[in-house]
C-alpha cells in the first residue's frame, strides 16, 4: 500500500539524539549522551508514599477524567509558589498544566504560527522544541550564543530584519546543549528588544532549579508586565522525566487558546502525575530535595571536570557551566566532528554531535555534547578518557603523560 505524508511531516527526520541513545543503552556502551536526571535523583519513598494513600484514600481523584487547564490545588500551589520564589506570573496571567514542557512548546507553536512563520532561536538550540516548530513548518532563524548568552546586536538585526516572527525561544539557564547562562544585562536587553518589537518570548527553564554554582539570576519572565513573555515550566529534571508533568505560565488570551488545543490532542495531562507533584511539594520538604539535587550535580560535574581536564587539555576545550546537565565540548580545526562522534560510538562512547542542535542541521560544527548526570562517576571517567584519546589520535598528536 502506499502511503501519502502530510506535507508537515514529510520533512521530519527521527531525533538524532533519540537515535543515539538507542545505542546508548546496548550493554557496555557508556551513556554520555543521554539527558537523563541521575539515578539517585528521584525520590522514590515519597512518591511511592504518596500514590499509596492516594490509591486508598481517594482513587477516583487520580483515576477520572480532569479539567484540560490542570489540577486545581497544583495550579494555584504553582502560582503562589512561583510568584514568591521567582516572581514569575502576574495577575494577568493564567497557569497551564502540560504534558511535559515540551507541550507547552507545541502549544504555543500551534497556537500562534501560521505555515512559514518564522520562530527566533538560539544556535545551537535542543533539538525537541526546534523539531517541534519544524512539524508546523516554522521558518527558523537562529540567533548566535556567545560565552554570556545569545547576541544582543545579532537578535536586534532578526528582529528588525526577518518577516513574521512569531516568538523568540530562549533557555537562559545553563542552555541546552551550550550550558551558557545568559547574564542579567543580556536577559533585560533581550525582553525590552522583543517587547518593542512586539514578539513573543518562550523562555524555557528546565534546568533553573539545578545551579550549583555562581549565582541565581532572575527568569526574563519576571520583568514582564506587559504580556511579552511565555513561561514553560517543568518536574522533569526536578521529580520525575517520566511522569510528564510540565507547566505554562503566561498571558490570560494566549494560555486559553493553548488550553483549546490541548483539548484536541489529549484532554488533560497525566491526574495521578499531577497530584503527586502538588503532594510532593506541599507535603515535604521541597526546598531540602532541590538543595540535594544540587548536590549531586555538584558533585558529578566535578567528576567530569576533574576528567576533562586530565584527558582533553589543550586539545579539547569547553564551556564553562554552572548547572544543568550538559557540557559543550569542541573540537580542534582538522577533526571530523561527525567522523569523531562516529568513532567515539564504536568506542562504546556516545555523545551528540553538535550539528544535531543547528536550525540547520547541515551546518558546520566542531561541538559535540557530554551528558554527566546519567552515567556513573566510573564511566564517566573511562568515557573522557576514551574521547581525549580519539581526538589525540584524529589530531596526530601524541598521548599525553598522565601521572
Amino acid at each position: 500500500m502506499d502511503y501519502n505524508f502530510s506535507e508537515r511531516v514529510k520533512s521530519l527526520k527521527p531525533s538524532a539524539i533519540r537515535e543515539i541513545l538507542k545505542n546508548s543503552s546496548a550493554p557496555g556502551v557508556i551513556p554520555l549522551s543521554a539527558g537523563n536526571p541521575a539515578p539517585d535523583a528521584f525520590p522514590y519513598e515519597a512518591i511511592e508514599a504518596i500514590s499509596q494513600r492516594l490509591l486508598a484514600d481517594t482513587p477516583i481523584e487520580a483515576l477520572q477524567y480532569s479539567v484540560t487547564e490542570g489540577y486545581q490545588p497544583l495550579r494555584e500551589h504553582l502560582r503562589a509558589y512561583m510568584a514568591q520564589k521567582h516572581h514569575v506570573g502576574a495577575e494577568e496571567d493564567e497557569i497551564l498544566i502540560t504534558s511535559g514542557a515540551q507541550q507547552v512548546m507545541d502549544l504555543l507553536t500551534k497556537t500562534l504560527l501560521n505555515e512559514g512563520d518564522t520562530v527566533l532561536c538560539e544556535a545551537p538550540s535542543f533539538i525537541g522544541s526546534l523539531n517541534t516548530f519544524r512539524s508546523y513548518r516554522a521558518k527558523l532563524c537562529g540567533v548566535p550564543m556567545e560565552a554570556d548568552g545569545v547576541s544582543v546586536q545579532a537578535l536586534e538585526r532578526a528582529l528588525e530584519t526577518e518577516a513574521n516572527i512569531k516568538y523568540f525561544y530562549t533557555i537562559p539557564n545553563f542552555q541546552n546543549p551550550s550550558g551558557v547562562t545568559m547574564s542579567l544585562e543580556k536577559r533585560q536587553r533581550v525582553y525590552e528588544l522583543c517587547r518593542d518589537h512586539n514578539v513573543l518570548i518562550l523562555e524555557d527553564n528546565p534546568y533553573g532549579d539545578l545551579r550549583f554554582a555562581g549565582e541565581d539570576l532572575p527568569s526574563i519572565k519576571s520583568f514582564d508586565g506587559e504580556g511579552a513573555v511565555v513561561y514553560a515550566g517543568s518536574f522533569s529534571k526536578v521529580v520525575s522525566p517520566g511522569m510528564r508533568v510540565g507547566y505554562a505560565i503566561g498571558p490570560r488570551e494566549v494560555v486559553q487558546k493553548m488550553v483549546v488545543c490541548k483539548q484536541g490532542e489529549d484532554v488533560h495531562s497525566n491526574i495521578w502525575a499531577q497530584i503527586v507533584c502538588h503532594r510532593f511539594m506541599t507535603e515535604y520538604d521541597y526546598e531540602a530535595h532541590l538543595e540535594r539535587l544540587r548536590g549531586i550535580y555538584r558533585r558529578k560535574a566535578g567528576v567530569l571536570q576533574e576528567a576533562m581536564e586530565r584527558y582533553f587539555r589543550p586539545l579539547v576545550s569547553w564551556s564553562p557551566f554552572e548547572g544543568g546537565l550538559f557540557a559543550w565540548c569542541t573540537l580542534p580545526e582538522g577533526v571530523d566532528m561527525l567522523d569523531f562522534v562516529k568513532r567515539a560510538a564504536e568506542r562504546k562512547a556516545c555523545v551528540v554531535p553538535g550539528t544535531a542542535f543547528l536550525t540547520d542541521e547541515s551546518g558546520a560544527c566542531q561541538s559535540f555534547r557530554v551528558n554527566f548526570s546519567t552515567p556513573t562517576d566510573e564511566q564517566l571517567r573511562e568515557g573522557i578518557r576514551i574521547l581525549g584519546e580519539l581526538a589525540r589520535e584524529m589530531a596526530g598528536q601524541p598521548a599525553p603523560r598522565i601521572s
